[in-house]
C-alpha cells in the first residue's frame, strides 16, 4: 500500500494560499516600483523647468514658480506614497513569511511520516520474511527428521530381515 499522507489536502491548501500571496507582494512591489517612477519623472520634470525658467521671460517666472512649487508637492505626496506602499509591501512579505513557515512546517510533518511509514512497512516485511524463514526450517528440519526415521526405518528391515 503506497504512502498516503493524511493531511495533504491542508498542504495543498496551504501552498495554494502561499503562492497567492506571492502574488499580492509582487503586486506589492510593482506598485512602490510605479510610485518610484512617478517620484522620478516629477523630479525629472522639476529639472527640466528650472533649465526653462533660466532662459524664460521674466513676466512668467511667478508661473514657474507656482508650477515648481506645486511639482515639490507633489513630490512630497508621491513620498509619503512610496513609504505607506513600502510599509504595505513589508506587510505583505510578513505574512508570506509566515504563509511559508505554515507550509514549511506540514512539508516536515509529511516527511517525517512518510519515514515513519517507510520504517513500519520495512519492519512488516522483515516480519514476513522472519516468519518464511521460520517455515523454511521448519520444513526442512521435519523433511530431514522423515528422512532420518525412514532411514532408520530401512535400516530396522535390514538387521530383521537378515
Amino acid at each position: 500500500m503506497p504512502f498516503r499522507y493524511r493531511l495533504q489536502k491542508i498542504l495543498e491548501i496551504r501552498i495554494r494560499k502561499k503562492e497567492e500571496q506571492l502574488q499580492v507582494v509582487i503586486k506589492a512591489q510593482e506598485e512602490v516600483q510605479r510610485i518610484e517612477l512617478l517620484i522620478i519623472e516629477n523630479l525629472n520634470q522639476i529639472k527640466q523647468l528650472t533649465k526653462e525658467m533660466r532662459s524664460a521671460d521674466p513676466m512668467m517666472y511667478e508661473q514657474y514658480d507656482k508650477f515648481i512649487k506645486h511639482l515639490w508637492e507633489e513630490d512630497k505626496k508621491l513620498q509619503i506614497q512610496k513609504q505607506e506602499a513600502i510599509d504595505a509591501l513589508n506587510r505583505e512579505k510578513e505574512i508570506l513569511r509566515i504563509k511559508e513557515q505554515e507550509v514549511n512546517v506540514l512539508e516536515k510533518h509529511k516527511e517525517h511520516q512518510k519515514e515513519d511509514y517507510i520504517k513500519e512497512q520495512k519492519a512488516l516485511e522483515l516480519k514476513e520474511l522472519n516468519e518464511i524463514g521460520s517455515q523454511k526450517f521448519f520444513i526442512k528440519n521435519r523433511e530431514k527428521q522423515e528422512e532420518q526415521e525412514y532411514l532408520e526405518y530401512i535400516e530396522n528391515q535390514k538387521h530383521n530381515g537378515t
